[in-house]
């Protein structure tokens, strides 16, 4: 537990820290806690890094939840495949039930299939569990266990997972029925699936012909409202004796459209360029942008060389448009001196696979703000 002395940059990027540092959710948490108190599994849709895990980690953190139940939280976005899935999936319920005593004998109980990764330290004798990709022979077997065994857990466990539709991408066809007849079979057990491509999280959930349709609630994110995050942030600023106009603040808020990840980076980075007692006024913001685009500078580049030249064509000119309705269309082909409409929806799956472009709506822009300020740049 990180105390309050201790922190410098109340900022906090990518990770969960405590409520004092977490921006207002009330109601969504409020919503999610009555979902799960009355047993319903819940679809959580919404573009990345606009808070979803925070919310799920802020509210497992609530007295209401962390006192009568289990929560395990699981992100899969790296994942693979089914071998993968396991693995990620393990790890995550080893890391909640640690604290329980001998927890190992029962999660051994059911976990047959996984006893490889098993050992006891040699120095402290406690036991530990590490696997493998390759340890992991049998993943419809383990998985199956593993369901089990959350079942049986001695408070009822609260299950979420993240990026669910990456379950979509894996080669093992029969996945998504698969994990739905365990989800079935489970009674204590609630499930959060959280997701941030919503035509795909919307068909798992929505179509009829989908293993998953109606079975659960849905739940959305909109971004903070700009006054929330306005007060948050000077109020975080004045706890460190230092001062945050709050014309920046709402500057912050509308440069990345209130998208929580990048205003808190943004936070971050004017935070540290501001000396105690001084004001942060718009000044800083250029300072700050400049910086940050430097230290990602090289994945950028890194980014920009495994494209193919009409990835990066079509790619650059997004950048020049920020934001693209009709990216099919002629005049946008034409203006941009792309070869065909063909071409462009060729060159804009894989942009959109790998997260570099997204669409809203039928809006198209480059997924990164950070990435697409400096395309913008190089055009």
């Amino acid at each position: 537990m990180i105390l309050r002395d201790e922190i410098f940059n109340p900022f906090f990027i990518g990770r969960y820290v405590d409520k004092h540092y977490f921006c207002d959710r009330e109601k969504d948490t409020e919503t999610l806690i009555k979902h799960i108190v009355n047993g319903r599994n819940v679809a959580l849709i919404s573009p990345r890094r606009l808070g979803k895990s925070g919310l799920i980690h802020h509210t497992f953190a609530q007295e209401a939840i962390k006192e009568k139940y289990t929560p395990i939280y699981v992100d899969i976005y790296p994942t693979k495949d089914l071998h993968e899935f396991v693995k990620a999936l393990s790890e995550a319920i080893v890391k909640a039930v640690r604290p329980q005593k001998k927890w190992h004998e029962k999660f051994f109980s059911f976990i047959r299939s996984l006893t490889v990764g098993f050992t006891i330290d040699a120095v402290s004798g406690e036991p530990s569990f590490n696997i493998s990709v390759g340890d992991i022979k049998h993943p419809d077997k383990t998985i199956r266990e593993l369901f089990e065994y959350i079942e049986a857990s001695e408070k009822p466990c609260i299950l979420a997972i993240d990026e669910f539709q990456q379950i979509r991408e894996y080669p093992q066809s029969t996945t998504e029925a698969f994990i739905r007849s365990l989800v079935q079979q489970c009674s204590r057990t609630s499930f959060i699936f959280c997701g941030s491509k919503r035509h795909i999280m919307t068909d798992m959930f929505y179509s009829p012909a989908k293993p998953f349709f109606q079975s659960v609630i849905s739940q959305s994110l909109k971004p903070i409202p700009m006054d929330t995050y306005t007060e948050f942030a000077g109020r975080m600023f004045a706890e460190r004796g230092k001062f945050l106009d709050k014309t920046v603040a709402e500057l912050i808020y509308r440069m990345f459209d209130g998208c929580t990840w990048y205003m808190q980076m943004m936070m971050n980075e004017l935070f540290a360029l501001t000396r105690e007692g001084m004001i942060c006024t718009p000044e800083y913001i250029d300072f700050a942008w400049e910086n940050i685009i430097m230290a990602q500078e090289d994945r950028f580049q890194a980014i920009l060389f495994g494209l193919a030249p009409k990835q990066k064509q079509l790619l650059y000119a997004i950048a020049r448009d920020k934001r693209v309705e009709g990216i099919t269309s002629s005049e946008f082909v034409k203006r941009h001196r792309l070869v065909s409409a063909s071409s462009v929806q060729a060159a804009l799956k894989p942009l959109m696979k790998n997260d570099i472009v997204t669409c809203e709506e039928g809006v198209y822009r480059i997924y990164d703000y950070f990435f697409a300020d400096y395309l913008a740049e190089l055009c």
